[in-house]
């Protein structure tokens, strides 16, 4: 949150409510009782004019919004540019502002300008960070496109291993992997069916299968497996040129294109981040790796802004919040209101490094599910602790510039802290 300083000049204060194809713009200048309304279009003159009608005030402009979608990104870049100070408001304060100040739940454009205009007043906004000009607009449409692409190859890959291979190869399930086993998946695509694999003599399938599995160990023993499992399979006898094993095949090479695509995007991420200080820092914390690096700076940004690591907690929706009523005192549990992303690698990267040999993550994890290793309460208790200690050490690291120490906060006999 931000308060403007008493002691400076009052500033004109401008409420624009975003949309796709006109905003709604409401201008409070100091002294003046009357304010100005402006309907502004999302064209290149309209906001040219709104920039002349907002310098001829002279002074300083504060401006602030809602961000609607991407909607606002144009705008906001083109004021930003022209050196106006920019305010974002946020979706949830302005729902229950309008709320209290209207006493009803309905909205328009118009009565959200006026919402927004009452909340710079009072100084109930967020400081607004342009991607573009913050230098991290590359890493977000990185980061983005991996999110869709990887959440498309779940989908495609639980559409394999639950519709088509039940009905042409169920028993071809088993040799999987994960979802990033290429090559199964090129196996499949040559060979769809137990009867396209049966058709040949099993040295000749073997043959013809070799390259397609790469090089993995023991590939002799894999594809004589592979071949005695078409054998006895009770897969529906389709024949290998129908329409249905065509759409098979389709679904395949969409899920190896999205395999591919991943790989390409986490190469290209690498390669631009290789050189980066704070990307070298975040690689040398267990359980974060490239894509999770990406994602903490693509949605961060500078960690530095945040002052101690509990704004950064809150940042990521990872502090406590207690609902709390006269006598009445409910469950402590994460707000949630934060970058869901950004908790999203957090907590994964904690899962990761709870994974590992040896850390403090999990070292701390054994201290926290000690007392009953089979409580899965507990246990994902212990995750979400993690989770915060993830972010507390990233912001640690990020901010002081020194590399992940391990085994920091490990207690000692007496109940002191280790210096190692």
């Amino acid at each position: 949150m931000t308060k403007d300083n008493p002691t400076l000049a009052p500033a004109t204060l401008v409420a624009i409510d975003i949309a796709k194809y006109r905003h709604e713009v409401l201008i409070e200048v100091p002294g003046r009782a009357r304010r100005r309304r402006l309907t502004v279009l999302s064209t290149k003159a309209e906001y040219d004019r709104l920039i002349e009608a907002l310098a001829a005030y002279g002074g300083s402009v504060l401006i602030g919004f809602e961000a609607t979608g991407d909607y606002h990104r144009g705008l906001a870049y083109r004021l930003l540019s022209a050196g106006f100070e920019l305010r974002l408001v946020s979706s949830v304060a302005l729902a229950r502002t309008r709320e209290a100040l209207h006493n009803g739940w309905d909205k328009n454009d118009p009565k959200d300008a006026q919402v927004i205009l009452h909340m710079l007043r009072i100084g109930a906004t967020q400081r607004y960070v342009d991607p573009l000009a913050a230098g991290i607009n590359d890493l977000q449409e990185l980061s983005n496109t991996h999110a869709a692409i990887s959440k498309a190859k779940t989908e495609t890959w639980h559409r394999i291993l639950t519709h088509y291979l039940p009905l042409y190869f169920p028993e071809i399930a088993r040799f999987a992997g994960n979802s990033r086993s290429d090559w199964f998946f090129a196996l499949l695509e040559r060979f769809p069916t137990p009867g396209s694999i049966t058709a040949l003599e099993r040295e000749s399938f073997i043959q013809a299968a070799w390259p397609l599995v790469g090089s993995l160990v023991s590939k002799a023993r894999l594809l004589n497996d592979v071949y005695e499992t078409a054998r006895s399979s009770t897969a529906l006898p389709v024949a290998e040129e129908s329409a249905a094993i065509t759409m098979f095949r389709m679904v395949l090479a969409q899920a190896r294109s999205l395999i591919h695509q991943r790989k390409q995007i986490e190469e290209l991420a690498h390669a631009m981040l290789v050189n980066h200080g704070d990307y070298q820092l975040l690689r040398k914390i267990p359980g974060i790796g490239p894509i999770h690096a990406l994602t903490i700076l693509a949605e961060a940004g500078d960690l530095r802004r945040f002052g101690h690591h509990r704004q950064f907690l809150k940042y990521c929706g990872l502090d406590l919040a207690t609902r709390k009523s006269g006598t009445f005192r409910g469950r402590t549990k994460l707000s949630k209101y934060g970058n869901a992303r950004l908790r999203e690698a957090l907590w994964r990267a904690a899962q990761v490094a709870a994974r590992q040999r040896d850390n403090s993550f999990r070292d701390k994890l054994g201290r926290y599910t000690e007392r009953d290793r089979h409580d899965a309460d507990l246990r994902r208790k212990a995750m979400t602790a993690l989770t915060a200690k993830m972010a507390r050490v990233v912001h640690a690291v990020i901010k002081g510039g020194a590399e992940y120490r391990p085994f920091f906060e490990r207690p000692v006999p007496g109940g002191r802290t280790s210096p190692c």
